[in-house]
């Protein structure tokens, strides 16, 4: 049975992984419209993932007794002024992400509540992956700089990666 701290930490996340998914999927909408499929279908994916992160944060909730709350969310930003843009704004919400996930992590440890600190050990090592692939693909985007080339190719790679998670599944991993 969940503690009302740890049940209210939980619908928390849940909150931080909606408004993630949604912000993705925002990103995706603008690289599309600016004639960018791999980066846009990267994004969609990544939108899907969070979705996932969601959902399995839903679902452990309901599973050890607690009630998941679906929340309401915020329109995301829709506007941005390039792919460099957009990578930066998702490793700062990446980071924040991180935050959060540590501030879950913490309340556990308090709590004493150290079956939903192993759940959420693999939300840890998930924003370390998304955290450092996100740092990647801004190094490669400054390599890159204005070669229309370049980011022709950095967009056509985009298209055959799966998620942030360097590949490994996202939730299903």
């Amino acid at each position: 049975m969940l503690s009302k701290k740890i049940e209210a930490a939980l619908n928390g996340q849940v909150a931080v992984e909606a408004s993630s998914s949604q912000a993705y999927l925002a990103m995706a909408s603008w690289a599309e419209n600016q004639g960018l499929s791999g980066t846009a279908a990267f994004l969609y994916r990544h939108s899907d993932e969070e979705r996932m992160h969601m959902l399995k944060l839903v679902k452990f909730i309901n599973e050890r007794g607690g009630k998941a709350v679906i929340p309401a969310l915020k329109q995301p930003g829709t506007n941005f002024k390039s792919i460099t843009d957009i990578f930066q704004a998702l490793l700062h919400h990446e980071t924040k992400v991180t935050q959060e996930i540590n501030g879950v992590v913490d309340t556990c440890l308090k709590e004493k509540d150290y079956t939903t600190h192993n759940f959420m050990q693999w939300y840890v090592g998930e924003q370390i992956e998304e955290e450092a692939l996100a740092r990647t693909l801004i190094d490669k985007l400054n390599l890159i700089g204005n070669d229309k080339g370049g980011l022709y190719l950095f967009d056509r790679d985009l298209q055959g990666m799966t998620g942030m998670a360097s590949g490994k599944g996202g939730a299903n991993a």
